[in-house]
């Protein structure tokens, strides 16, 4: 028996095993609900609450007794199936929370939540692969990555802030959650992203939005804690340096902060044109420039058209004087361009993408903060750390609204450089071909708050070179199943 052939028929019977939970899913679902969240959107965590008018709120009191509480349920199911000799892994997570908020009082707003999870069945990610000695790369991220023994005492506290509304302007300082190209929920799991610091937005009337402010802790996704900056570095796996030695930043970070800028203007007729700075103080600087255009309807069909460029430079020494322990080279720099054609009729839509990083250098950025802003962004996997880059995607999705259904499908195929290429290369990722489909659901009538999704992934090693266990593990010919159900109210 080949060895292709030998991993379809491997991957086939554990496939059965899970038959039961994947046709749940499938049969019972009914209407989408992202998992992903574009870039662009407000973050969507909680179910939106009707509000209390202002004018009907006069004490603190009554701002606490008009307050409104959101809850989230979740269950997450995921496995992931490796080609032989490798490990297989596969996780069961539930967890839970509540969010409070105050109604508006003198335009002041307070509000808190958070979520617990448990592991109540999956592989024992403290047992690492006897081939490559690695272990779980997704699965354990469903759960807390410092810890992957914890099964039980897994509880954050997320959000923690107070807002103050004015006219079209929205200032907020705590615990909160944000989306920009760099820092964003990346909620792929069991929980997003999480920022602490001074965070502001405001609408002008000429559709111009300003945002931006200052943040000096981050709680990334699968982790527990909020951690200072320069902490918050090197909690993921942190691939080598430039000279192919294990990286060596992590606690070794120097940062008082990061600094973020954005501005998006609408004021051209079918223009958006977006421009972001993102400063993280003593290490690195990224600046991005993103203008968007969709053409008028013309008997229902549509032509989306986007452009990108990317530009990032050291700051000082990169995060630390000792060049094996800085993030980014001060000698390094790089830069990306990107663009889609897309198509949008009626209920299907479709785009072309292409993003070129150059090989003037790694494009970095942390993964623990976010994911990519590339147009050719897929699920479960991510051109972060790489240079010299030629990536394209074909994306397909398909909505009918009378059936509350929407498929997304997506195949990429990713030529990187040599994984001994390491000054382009980190995290040693061959070239590969992705395919994703993805079915979005939400639940009507008596079950109407439930939503639920299926995402299969595969991803095949398409280079060349000759590549080591440590190159194919959890990176290529693997096949993933995750099926995520939601309640929200």
């Amino acid at each position: 028996m080949s060895t292709l052939q030998h991993y379809k028929t491997k991957y086939f019977i554990k496939l059965k095993k899970h038959f039961l939970i994947i046709l749940f899913f499938v049969l019972s679902i009914s209407e989408v609900l992202a998992q992903h969240q574009e870039l662009s959107e407000l973050p969507n965590t909680w179910k939106p609450q009707s509000k209390t008018k202002t004018s009907e709120i006069h004490s603190i009191l009554q701002a606490f007794q008009h307050s409104t509480v959101s809850g989230h349920f979740r269950y997450f199911f995921m496995t992931t199936n490796n080609e032989e000799p490798y490990t297989d892994y596969f996780a069961n997570a539930v967890g839970g929370g509540l969010k409070f908020e105050t109604a508006p009082f003198h335009h002041f707003q307070a509000g808190i939540s958070g979520f617990y999870i448990f592991n109540i069945g999956s592989s024992d990610f403290a047992k690492a692969d006897p081939v490559t000695k690695q272990s779980s790369r997704y699965e354990i991220a469903l759960f807390d990555i410092e810890d992957p023994n914890n099964k039980s005492n897994m509880d954050r506290l997320e959000e923690l802030y107070l807002s103050y509304h004015f006219n079209n302007a929205k200032l907020t300082f705590g615990k909160q959650m944000i989306n920009t190209p760099f820092i964003n929920l990346q909620d792929g799991r069991m929980r997003p992203t999480g920022v602490e610091g001074l965070w502001g937005t405001m609408n002008t009337p000429k559709k111009i939005k300003l945002e931006g402010g200052y943040l000096y802790r981050i709680s990334p996704r699968s982790t527990l804690s909020y951690y200072d900056i320069g902490k918050s570095m090197g909690i993921y796996p942190s691939g080598v340096n430039m000279d192919g030695s294990k990286s060596n930043y992590k606690d070794h970070i120097e940062s008082k902060g990061v600094l973020i800028a954005g501005i998006t203007s609408q004021s051209l007729k079918h223009t958006k044109l977006q421009v972001w700075n993102q400063f993280v103080e003593n290490v690195f600087n990224t600046t991005l420039v993103q203008a968007d255009y969709l053409m008028d309807k013309k008997n229902g069909h549509q032509i989306d058209i986007g452009v990108q460029s990317i530009v990032q430079l050291p700051v000082h020494q990169g995060g630390h004087e000792e060049i094996n322990k800085t993030y980014f080279s001060p000698q390094a720099h790089s830069f990306t361009y990107g663009a889609k054609v897309g198509w949008h009729h009626r209920q299907f839509e479709t785009s072309l993408n292409y993003n070129r990083i150059t090989s003037a250098g790694r494009y970095l950025m942390p993964r623990e903060w976010g994911r990519e802003p590339f147009y050719t962004f897929m699920p479960r996997e991510r051109n972060e750390g790489l240079g010299d880059v030629h990536a394209f995607s074909l994306k397909l999705n398909y909505t009918i609204p009378s059936m509350r259904l929407k498929a997304n499908t997506g195949i990429g195929y990713y030529d990187l450089p040599s994984v001994t290429n390491y000054k382009l290369n980190k995290y040693g990722m061959p070239s590969y071909a992705q395919f994703n489909f993805d079915l979005r659901y939400e639940f009507a009538g008596m079950l109407k708050g439930f939503d639920a999704q299926l995402l299969l992934v595969h991803k095949l090693n398409t280079s060349k070179e000759t590549l080591e266990s440590k190159h194919i593990f959890n990176k290529v010919n693997m096949t993933q199943v995750n099926a995520v159900l939601n309640f929200r109210y």
